[in-house]
């Protein structure tokens, strides 16, 4: 899925990331990432204007 491309998450993360995979029924932490990924980028992608992304990613709590 990520090819050669790699991405470092803390490890308290991680072990969510597998738990929920696993009981969401993915068939890898990959794909449960990749979902969820797709699925944030997609409410970024209705987005008007720069501004409403940063006002979305604040009050997702992603910037200050």
């Amino acid at each position: 899925m990520f090819g050669s491309n790699k991405i470092k998450l803390d490890k308290d993360l991680l072990a969510k990331v597998k738990r929920y995979a696993e009981i969401a029924g993915y068939s890898s932490p990959s794909e449960f990432i990749t979902h969820a990924l797709e699925k944030e980028l997609a409410k970024l992608e209705g987005a008007d204007s720069e501004e409403e992304i940063k006002k979305r990613l604040r009050g997702l709590g992603y910037i200050s």
